[in-house]
């Protein structure tokens, strides 16, 4: 039986059909311009189109598309698109399994760790009540969207994602051209916590998700996908100064500086947010490759 992915060709996505694919597992990619090949599927979320055919009797789907929420500034219309593309693809993908004659047994939906908000210094896992703000209501109106399939009796798990590392893109990509210059800073207080996870550890952690049946608890709702050692700014500022071998900035990055760059992304997802652990991925015995960030650096660099 073939695994469903949305979002294939993101960072994300890519290492994850590579690390199927090396184990011999059959994948098929929701792609939304022509098919070039039978592991190739077409759907259009925006338009609720969907080849429900891939789908039938599926494993699992591991849903991933969504419109980037750092890479551009926000305008209201980049805000409406973080929403749309994520509410939409959703619904679009959830009403189709809950009419399949043979559903999968596993729907992972990504979502992502600003459920939470800004936590300050206290330490939040699963059981974290709701925050507040944009993202934070983004990622409970994405996460509510999976709720009939979990009422079709297919297995849920929505994927709370932190800071991914990795050098093949995302943030870590961006970050690195700054600090190999000698200009990595702390940004605004540096206090903010930022929690983090390597791309080996998410990829492994997903397919701990994907296995949990044939453990004695099978992983249902929210999973926070990070490290447990979550840092605030400053440190991980030092700690990538240190692994690259170059001096970072004594002086920090004000903040309004931030916000008049990036807009609302910053003082939500740049200059707060919250201090997550990994509760149910502990809980189930997995088992981290990147504890510590020294370690995590090392092996991304």
């Amino acid at each position: 039986m073939a695994i469903i992915v949305t979002g294939s060709s993101g960072l994300l996505g890519t290492a994850l059909v590579e690390a199927l694919r090396e184990q011999g597992r059959q994948v098929v990619r929701l792609v939304r311009r022509a098919p070039q090949g039978v592991d190739e599927s077409f759907w259009n979320p925006a338009e609720g189109l969907i080849d429900r055919g891939a789908l039938e009797g599926a494993e699992a789907v591991v849903h991933l598309a969504g419109a980037g929420i750092g890479d551009h500034r926000w305008t209201g219309t980049r805000r409406r698109e973080i929403l749309r593309s994520r509410v939409e693809g959703t619904r679009t993908l959830v009403t189709a399994l809950t009419e399949l004659d043979r559903k999968p047994e596993a729907l992972l939906s990504a979502s992502g760790i600003h459920y939470y908000g800004d936590t300050g210094d206290r330490i939040v896992d699963e059981s974290g009540a709701k925050g507040t703000g944009f993202l934070t209501d983004v990622v409970a109106r994405w996460e509510a969207e999976t709720e009939p399939a979990a009422a079709a009796g297919i297995r849920v798990a929505t994927l709370r994602t932190a800071l991914v590392l990795s050098r093949s893109g995302g943030s870590m990509a961006r970050m690195l051209p700054i600090f190999r210059m000698g200009l990595g800073a702390p940004l605004g207080s540096g206090r903010q916590y930022w929690s983090w996870i390597t791309i080996d550890d998410w990829v492994n952690a997903v397919q701990h998700i994907l296995k949990s049946p044939d453990i004695s608890t099978p992983i249902t709702g929210p999973v926070n996908l990070t490290s447990p050692e979550p840092v605030t700014n400053r440190e991980f500022t030092k700690c990538l100064g240190k692994a690259l071998k170059r001096p970072t900035m004594p002086l920090a990055v004000p903040g309004f500086a931030l916000t008049m760059a990036l807009g609302g992304f910053a003082e939500e997802g740049v200059l707060t947010g919250p201090r997550a652990v990994p509760g149910r991925l502990l809980d189930t015995g997995y088992v981290f490759r990147h504890n510590r960030l020294d370690a995590a650096f090392s092996a991304v660099i």
